[in-house]
């Protein structure tokens, strides 16, 4: 049957409402994409400068369906995982990866230099030397949280005094340098001026109860990624976990997933069942 030249006020409407659809579907020129839960979301943002990042609340990892942990090894194996791809693989089918990026810096063969505790498990003592590169920039830092899930980031020797008065019970826990923020001021070496830029990747435990982690994707300075994250994130307490090529991120929820080699690797896993 011919279809008619004429269009009834009906299928006006629905003409219209389909391009409203279609329109609300489309991209828009704003800085931000973002992918969230009530629990945990990723973004991309441009300013001050192009950065990844995501967060998680601090009370969802208390509440049983989320964890924060640290990985290194496979499964029944002194092999380090090395991927996100291995990781992924190495996870039991309850589980999923909301998000992970690369943890506390590594040697030739990935293994970690700083404090690193998995499962209780002390894998690597707190390392108080003194040396050159970024880790000995002091003063360094431990990102910990003990086994109810509440996380902190301390001051390496700070952290040594409470080991030894018992006050600190880690679960997790892995050490990296700098620190980026200290007791909400930045990192005291670092110069505002400085003209060594390189993509960072860092975290830190925020004013509003939620743990940033951040991936720069573009090259900046200590200064520049301190300040995001004390001026932009809020967070009084922030370290940086590596840099250059060894920074890498996988959050599936903004298309990200880095191809990299890296030694122990920090994520959220989502528990389902």
């Amino acid at each position: 049957m011919p279809s008619s030249i004429f269009t009834s006020p009906y299928s006006l409407l629905t003409v219209a409402l389909v391009a409203l659809s279609i329109s609300a579907c489309q991209p828009t020129d704003s800085d931000t994409s973002s992918a969230s839960t009530s629990e945990w979301s990723c973004q991309t943002q441009k300013i001050p400068f192009a950065y990844s990042a995501c967060h998680i609340n601090a009370q969802a990892l208390t509440d049983g369906r989320y964890s924060l942990q640290l990985f290194w090894q496979q499964t029944k194996s002194t092999q380090p995982l090395l991927t996100f791809d291995q990781l992924l693989a190495s996870l039991p089918p309850s589980q999923t990866l909301a998000f992970a990026m690369n943890a506390g810096m590594y040697n030739e063969r990935y293994a970690p230099i700083g404090y690193t505790v998995i499962e209780g498990e002390e894998i690597r003592a707190l390392n108080l030397n003194e040396g050159g590169g970024n880790f000995h920039l002091l003063p360094n830092g431990v990102m910990w949280w003990n086994k109810a899930g509440n996380i902190q980031i301390t001051e390496s020797h700070e952290l040594q005094q409470q080991l030894e008065q018992g006050t600190a019970k880690p679960w997790f826990a892995t050490q990296s340098g700098p620190m980026l923020v200290i007791d909400d001021a930045i990192h005291p070496q670092f110069n505002p001026d400085s003209t060594s830029l390189k993509f960072r990747n860092g975290a830190g435990v925020c004013t509003d109860g939620s743990i940033q982690f951040v991936n720069s994707d573009e090259p900046v300075s200590f200064y520049e990624f301190a300040a995001l994250f004390k001026d932009n994130l809020n967070c009084p307490n922030a370290l940086f976990l590596d840099g250059g090529i060894a920074s890498a991120l996988y959050a599936p929820s903004i298309n990200r997933h880095d191809k990299k080699e890296m030694g122990v690797i920090i994520g959220v896993v989502d528990s389902k069942n």
